[in-house]
């Protein structure tokens, strides 16, 4: 961003009007100050912040209730950003009406045959304000976010990508899908399939078998997903039929952190030399795309636009009624404490994975994880009350002055969707995370209990993050810094490698499991011939907590801890999947591996391709926190990856 008070973008370019007269901020320099943290032993990843809770809301000593008339009309302060006459403004041409998109339709025919459905996502640039604030935006549609896909279980996807960039390639990633049999549509850039050129498209054809649930789609080329690149996926399938007894509507609620700059400058900046432990801290988040932000946290000197018309996002729900909330976490960093003043919510997913409801008053989730929660709307109709999404500062290793982490929203079944909460609205009195951590999985039994098969592999990943050449801060997965291929490890292995008999520039060890190499690839060859059970120990080295997400798979987690691993327990109990120890575990597919901690997951490599294995905190899967599983190589040798996917790599 300038510092002299002009917009972001072309210069030629002309905001359209706002809903109100703008204020324009000025200051010098980025207006950000971030504080180094003290960086512990061999972690130079996610620090502990030693702050101030002055961001975090004052719980109250009593219990969530009302005691006001239980059909009362609520009276009391407007909504900030509204207009004159106590409205809310009218949407940007290029916001997305998500109070209408993402209700799921409650008559969608989960048994209906399986059919193909077909959808167009074109990625633009252009200048956006989701919280007020303007910046460089990317878009899907025109519209951030991006739209609800949604299918069956069997239905095929036809999803048409054009890149309307002028300078960056592009790519999407159907977080969570197996894509068994079609590995070169998972849409990882360096790894599944080259990026998708400025003005070119990529036709996505993949049938969706075995799973069903709340996913999410996104850019997976480099930190696009942070600018706008992204948007939610649902899978319907007939079991679902039990669960909607639970509830009476369905809506997806996407939370994120969000930056005023686009990411790569802020990427530039987190990977600059002797730049230790100082990933970007959020300026403000957004809950369905939108949030308010005060401007005069700005001052009178910025470098940002801002427009006095920011506002919170509103559920608008009916009384009495029960309303599934699939939340989803599409950030870059923060992990989020969740909440609603007043009311008890239930866990029934987990990472698509159904379980048996759960009760809760505040909860956690973190980058990528998905959660559905019940929401009954049973409380005083006197009120609206405070959606809470507060960000788990503790996890950050600086501070930000203009971000107030307690992000909130309001949901109201009053009728009344312009007035914010009263003091009625009470936050629960639990404590506020102090750590990045997940809900307890033991908590989260699945509904459909699934024995884990015994283990046939065992392999341990360890990483960290240091200092190395040239003073630069990176990731290490088993001492290897990844970074993508130009011609990704699945087009390597199927057409430059194995199927031609030409020597790969990686190999694959299989008494290690690994491959090393000056191209920076870490891969576990897991199931070369046959399928296989593979349990991964996963340490961390590290003082904060990171999201992992495995790609293709589902896993189970079988056992987390910290300090020394039970090599006896493990032999004893887990490999050979003790009932009584390993029941039903929770299956997911993206873990906070706790700080200094460890987890042990188990899943079946029976999917033949090249899956990442990432820390989906965006900054450190840039600064290289990423591996990969080869699962059936004897499958994968022999598969053709289609041309006009070939066709997108230089040697293509």
């Amino acid at each position: 961003m300038s510092n002299n008070g002009v917009l972001p973008g072309p210069v030629d370019k002309s905001l359209p009007p706002p809903a109100r007269r703008p204020r324009l901020l000025a200051i010098g320099g980025l207006g950000i100050f971030v504080i180094l943290g003290l960086s512990l032993g061999l972690g130079l990843g996610l620090g502990l912040k030693h702050d101030d809770t002055s961001s975090i809301p004052d719980s109250s000593s009593l219990s969530p209730s009302s005691t006001s008339s239980p059909n009362a009309t609520p009276t009391g302060a407007v909504l900030p950003g509204l207009t004159a006459n106590g409205t809310a403004p009218a949407l940007e041409s290029w916001q997305l009406d998500t109070e209408r998109e993402y209700v799921l339709d409650m008559a969608w025919n989960l048994t209906a045959p399986p059919q193909v459905r077909s959808y167009n996502l074109v990625i633009t640039k252009d200048l956006g304000w989701p919280d007020g604030v303007v910046r460089d935006m990317l878009f899907l549609n025109g519209k951030f976010p991006g739209p609800l896909i949604e299918a069956n279980i069997g239905d095929t996807l036809l999803v048409n990508v054009t890149n309307g960039l002028s300078d960056n390639s592009t790519s999407i990633h159907w977080h969570g899908l197996y894509q068994n049999g079609t590995n070169w549509f998972d849409g990882t850039t360096g790894v599944t399939q080259c990026g998708i050129p400025p003005g070119q498209s990529l036709l996505y054809n993949f049938t969706i078998e075995n799973q069903f649930g709340t996913f999410w789609y996104h850019s997976h080329s480099g930190t696009q997903y942070l600018d706008g690149i992204l948007g939610p996926l649902i899978i319907h399938a007939p079991e679902e039929a039990e669960v909607r007894k639970l509830y009476d509507t369905d809506r997806v609620v996407l939370v994120q952190d969000w930056y005023h700059d686009f990411s790569t400058v802020n990427l530039a900046t987190y990977l600059e030399p002797e730049n230790e432990n100082t990933e970007p801290v959020p300026d403000n988040g957004l809950i369905n795309g939108k949030n308010y932000f005060n401007c005069s946290s700005y001052g009178n000197d910025s470098g940002h636009t801002c427009y006095e018309n920011s506002t919170y996002n509103v559920f608008n729900v009916e009384p009495n009624s029960r309303t599934r909330f699939r939340l989803i976490n599409t950030g870059a960093f923060a992990e989020f404490d969740f909440s609603v003043d007043n009311h008890s919510l239930s866990v029934i997913e987990a990472d698509s994975t159904l379980v048996n409801p759960h009760p809760i008053d505040r909860g956690q989730i973190h980058v990528a994880q998905r959660y559905s929660v019940v929401f009954e709307a049973n409380q005083s109709t006197a009120t609206n009350y405070w959606l809470r999404m507060s960000m788990i500062t503790f996890c950050f290793t600086g501070t930000n002055p203009v971000l107030n982490s307690a992000m909130t929203a309001v949901i109201s079944y009053s009728g009344s969707i312009t007035i914010a909460p009263s003091n009625a609205s009470v936050d629960w009195k639990d404590a506020y995370s102090v750590e990045c951590h997940d809900l307890d999985p033991s908590n989260l039994v699945p509904a459909k209990a699934m024995l884990p098969p015994p283990a046939t592999k065992f392999y341990r990943v360890d990483f960290s993050f240091g200092i190395g050449d040239y003073q630069l801060d990176r990731a290490k997965v088993n001492g290897t810094i990844w970074s993508p291929l130009a011609n990704t490890t699945t087009l390597q292995e199927t057409v430059m490698g194995l199927n031609s008999g030409n020597a790969s520039s990686w190999s694959v060890d299989e008494q290690v499991g690994g491959a090393l190499s000056s191209n920076n690839q870490f891969v576990l060859g897991v199931s070369s011939t046959g399928v296989e059970v593979i349990d991964v120990l996963v340490y961390s080295l590290d003082e904060g907590g990171h999201p992992f997400h495995l790609h293709g798979h589902s896993f189970w987690i079988l056992e987390t801890g910290s300090g020394p691993f039970n090599w006896t327990n493990y032999h004893t109990n887990l490999m050979p999947s003790n009932p009584d120890a390993v029941a039903n575990p929770l299956r997911r597919d993206t873990l906070t591996i706790n700080a200094f901690g460890w987890s042990v997951i188990r899943f079946v490599a029976d999917n033949p391709g090249l899956w990442a294995f990432h820390c989906h905190i965006a900054w450190h899967m840039e600064a290289g926190l990423l591996m990969q599983f080869m699962s059936r190589a004897d499958v994968l040798k022999s598969m053709a990856v289609p041309a006009h996917v070939m066709a997108l790599c230089p040697s293509g």
